[in-house]
């Protein structure tokens, strides 16, 4: 164990201080970046509706997605807005939660914004989100009366991702033989962004006790699969990835895009919380050397190639979730990653989601404020 084990130490380093940057000026940029994703009247994606809910909307394709919902609640729970968060719970239990069926315990990955399901399937990145939210936001401020009884309902989701199929029909989330994640419960094969071997750590800890042993091997399995998944000469990944981490081409995501940038976010946050892969420091560094001179962005195969430029639609995620990666060990790109991060405009167009939620994630996990709780 180390200073950078921060489940350990509780000291969650402030890479943004240490680089130059005021706490005053951290404060306010965090407290700004808050207020115009939840609040703004031009910016914001969070919407409060009657009986104490509120949801998020992708606004680039004017859905709520389990993703966002989870996403808002881990902002939530890190910045102490029990409001906010327990809101956009009640929203994701009454119209994404499937009560009975197939889906039984999971949630309908996108909703219209009246609440109603555009498409009844999940995608497990939403439920290991909720989760994680769920089990900090028990210890952060206790659990309430159903449906915040924050604990046991992340204990409940967690059995069915873990379960499903056992006693009752469905698929689970993770494969039972290799402990890999899935990219749907249906298919055999995965994405690697959804690999959060830090959130499996305290699953195992704090989830249902008789799972403790399955999660850890999710945890371990999770880093020698981004190993396998991130190339060895550039650190791109694909999109979606067999289980052997090689591209997977078929549904026409077996290239470094837009799912495949939070990647170097969750290796900065892992090697912060847990540190116990040497090679996340490698990962990091060959990722910020390939992007190091690159003036604007597209799309590329995994082994750097730049492939016909599409619509580039999340520049500013990738250029927070590299800034992130920092987290996992300084080097000579260090500085200008953060300087370019730190001079970065929150996005205004019908893009903003995705972006400026990885931009308030980064902001959180360089400044020291993306913790365990």
């Amino acid at each position: 164990m180390g200073e950078k084990e921060a489940f350990y130490s509780d000291q969650y380093q402030n890479l943004l201080k240490k680089y130059g940057y005021s706490e005053k000026d951290i404060e306010a940029k965090i407290e700004k970046t808050w207020e115009s994703l939840f609040f703004d009247q031009d910016l914001k994606f969070y919407h409060q509706t009657e009986d104490q809910m509120a949801y998020i909307t992708d606004t680039g394709n004017n859905d709520v997605r389990t993703e966002g919902m989870s996403y808002g609640m881990m902002a939530a729970v890190q910045l102490d807005q029990k409001e906010v968060f327990d809101r956009l719970w009640r929203w994701t239990k009454k119209y994404m939660y499937h009560p009975a069926g197939k889906y039984k315990g999971y949630f309908a990955w996108s909703c219209d914004r009246k609440g109603n399901k555009n498409f009844d399937g999940p995608a497990p990145d939403g439920e290991e989100y909720f989760a994680m939210a769920l089990l900090l936001a028990s210890r952060r401020w206790g659990d309430g009366k159903d449906p915040l009884n924050y604990s046991k309902q992340a204990k409940e989701i967690l059995a069915e991702v873990v379960h499903k199929g056992e006693n009752s029909p469905g698929d689970p989330m993770w494969n039972p033989d290799n402990y890999l994640i899935k990219f749907v419960p249906e298919v055999e094969f995965s994405d690697p962004s959804y690999h959060l071997p830090h959130f499996y750590e305290l699953f195992a800890r704090w989830g249902n006790e008789k799972d403790q042993d399955f999660w850890l091997k999710a945890a371990a399995a999770s880093r020698k699969y981004l190993q396998q998944s991130c190339h060895p000469e550039t650190g791109l990944s694909a999109e979606y990835a067999e289980y052997d981490g090689s591209p997977r081409f078929e549904e026409g995501h077996g290239d470094f895009y837009s799912d495949a940038y939070r990647v170097a976010f969750n290796i900065g946050v892992d090697s912060l919380w847990f540190n116990k892969d040497p090679w996340q420091q490698e990962e990091a560094y060959k990722l910020q050397e390939f992007f190091a001179d690159k003036k604007e962005y597209t799309k590329y195969s995994i082994d750097g190639q730049e492939l016909k430029k599409p619509d580039y639609l999340h520049y500013l995620g990738l250029k927070a979730a590299n800034a992130a990666a920092s987290l996992a060990g300084e080097n000579e790109y260090t500085e200008k990653y953060l300087k370019d991060f730190w001079e970065a405009e929150l996005r205004k167009d019908e893009r903003r989601y995705y972006d400026n939620f990885l931009y308030l994630f980064a902001l959180l996990a360089l400044s020291g404020n993306f913790r365990i709780y």
